[in-house]
Protein backbone atom coordinates (compact mmCIF):
# COMPACT_ATOMS: atom_id res chain seq x y z
CA UNK A 1 0.00 0.00 0.00
CA UNK A 2 1.49 3.44 -1.14
CA UNK A 3 -0.10 5.92 1.26
CA UNK A 4 -0.62 5.08 4.58
CA UNK A 5 -3.86 5.62 6.50
CA UNK A 6 -4.60 8.46 9.13
CA UNK A 7 -5.25 6.36 12.26
CA UNK A 8 -6.44 7.84 15.34
CA UNK A 9 -5.20 7.75 18.72
CA UNK A 10 -8.36 5.63 19.77
CA UNK A 11 -7.64 3.08 16.51
CA UNK A 12 -4.12 3.03 16.98
CA UNK A 13 -4.71 0.75 20.17
CA UNK A 14 -6.65 -1.67 17.95
CA UNK A 15 -3.77 -1.83 15.70
CA UNK A 16 -1.21 -2.36 18.16
CA UNK A 17 -3.08 -5.57 19.13
CA UNK A 18 -3.42 -6.58 15.39
CA UNK A 19 0.87 -6.22 14.79
CA UNK A 20 1.25 -7.35 18.42
CA UNK A 21 -0.83 -10.71 17.70
CA UNK A 22 -1.45 -11.15 13.93
CA UNK A 23 -5.20 -12.02 13.11
CA UNK A 24 -7.26 -11.92 15.57
CA UNK A 25 -11.41 -12.10 16.39
CA UNK A 26 -12.95 -9.17 17.14
CA UNK A 27 -13.42 -10.89 20.50
CA UNK A 28 -10.04 -10.84 21.00
CA UNK A 29 -9.24 -7.98 20.38
CA UNK A 30 -12.06 -6.69 22.48
CA UNK A 31 -10.88 -8.81 25.43
CA UNK A 32 -7.07 -7.49 24.91
CA UNK A 33 -8.09 -3.93 24.76
CA UNK A 34 -11.05 -3.97 27.82
CA UNK A 35 -8.33 -6.19 29.81
CA UNK A 36 -6.06 -3.26 29.81
CA UNK A 37 -8.94 -0.43 30.29
CA UNK A 38 -12.33 -1.86 31.72
CA UNK A 39 -14.06 1.35 30.57
CA UNK A 40 -13.32 0.52 26.93
CA UNK A 41 -16.68 -0.72 25.30
CA UNK A 42 -16.81 -3.58 23.02
CA UNK A 43 -19.32 -1.91 20.48
CA UNK A 44 -17.38 1.33 20.27
CA UNK A 45 -13.89 -1.21 19.47
CA UNK A 46 -16.14 -3.13 17.04
CA UNK A 47 -16.40 0.64 15.22
CA UNK A 48 -12.89 1.57 15.46
CA UNK A 49 -12.50 -2.23 13.87
CA UNK A 50 -15.15 -1.00 11.00
CA UNK A 51 -13.30 2.59 10.33
CA UNK A 52 -9.79 0.44 10.07
CA UNK A 53 -11.34 -1.44 7.92
CA UNK A 54 -13.03 1.23 5.48
CA UNK A 55 -9.76 2.92 5.32
CA UNK A 56 -8.27 0.02 4.57
CA UNK A 57 -5.72 -0.32 7.27
CA UNK A 58 -7.48 -3.26 8.60
CA UNK A 59 -8.99 -6.42 6.33
CA UNK A 60 -11.25 -9.23 7.59
CA UNK A 61 -12.02 -12.58 6.45
CA UNK A 62 -14.97 -15.35 7.16
CA UNK A 63 -13.92 -17.70 10.04
CA UNK A 64 -16.62 -19.61 11.61
CA UNK A 65 -19.03 -17.84 13.19
CA UNK A 66 -16.87 -14.64 13.21
CA UNK A 67 -14.54 -12.82 11.31
CA UNK A 68 -10.80 -12.66 12.04
CA UNK A 69 -8.80 -8.87 11.47
CA UNK A 70 -5.80 -8.58 10.22
CA UNK A 71 -3.23 -5.55 9.93
CA UNK A 72 -2.84 -4.31 5.97
CA UNK A 73 -0.13 -1.60 7.03
CA UNK A 74 3.15 -2.31 8.97
CA UNK A 75 3.75 -0.82 12.30
CA UNK A 76 7.14 0.56 11.27
CA UNK A 77 5.14 2.22 8.18
CA UNK A 78 2.25 4.24 10.29
CA UNK A 79 5.19 4.78 12.68
CA UNK A 80 7.24 6.24 10.02
CA UNK A 81 4.17 8.26 8.65
CA UNK A 82 2.87 9.54 11.78
CA UNK A 83 6.57 10.72 12.78
CA UNK A 84 7.12 12.48 9.72
CA UNK A 85 3.75 14.47 9.83
CA UNK A 86 4.83 15.58 13.62
CA UNK A 87 8.17 16.43 12.31
CA UNK A 88 6.84 18.35 10.02
CA UNK A 89 4.21 20.14 12.00
CA UNK A 90 5.46 20.82 14.99
CA UNK A 91 9.18 21.45 14.04
CA UNK A 92 9.16 22.74 10.34
CA UNK A 93 10.00 18.97 9.20
CA UNK A 94 14.01 19.97 11.06
CA UNK A 95 15.04 17.05 13.19
CA UNK A 96 17.86 19.56 15.21
CA UNK A 97 15.25 21.75 16.98
CA UNK A 98 12.94 18.33 18.13
CA UNK A 99 16.71 16.48 19.49
CA UNK A 100 17.30 19.66 21.50
CA UNK A 101 13.60 19.98 22.38
CA UNK A 102 13.43 16.19 23.65
CA UNK A 103 16.84 16.68 24.88
CA UNK A 104 16.26 19.71 27.42
CA UNK A 105 12.89 18.48 28.31
CA UNK A 106 13.02 15.04 29.23
CA UNK A 107 15.14 13.00 31.52
CA UNK A 108 17.31 10.50 29.58
CA UNK A 109 19.25 7.73 31.52
CA UNK A 110 22.52 7.44 30.62
CA UNK A 111 22.01 4.55 29.22
CA UNK A 112 19.87 6.48 26.77
CA UNK A 113 22.59 9.11 25.91
CA UNK A 114 24.64 6.63 25.09
CA UNK A 115 22.54 5.23 22.26
CA UNK A 116 21.42 9.00 21.30
CA UNK A 117 25.39 9.42 20.49
CA UNK A 118 25.99 6.15 19.19
CA UNK A 119 23.02 6.64 16.35
CA UNK A 120 24.40 10.16 15.35
CA UNK A 121 28.27 8.70 15.20
CA UNK A 122 26.44 6.56 12.90
CA UNK A 123 24.31 8.61 11.06
CA UNK A 124 27.79 10.92 10.83
CA UNK A 125 29.93 8.44 9.13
Amino acid sequence: MNKIPRISEAEWEVMKVLWANGPCSAAEIVGTLVGVDPSRHPKTIKTYLGRLTAKKAVAFRKEGHGYLYRPLVAEHECVKAVADSFLKRVFGGSVKPMLAHFADHKKLSAEEIKELKRLLDKKES
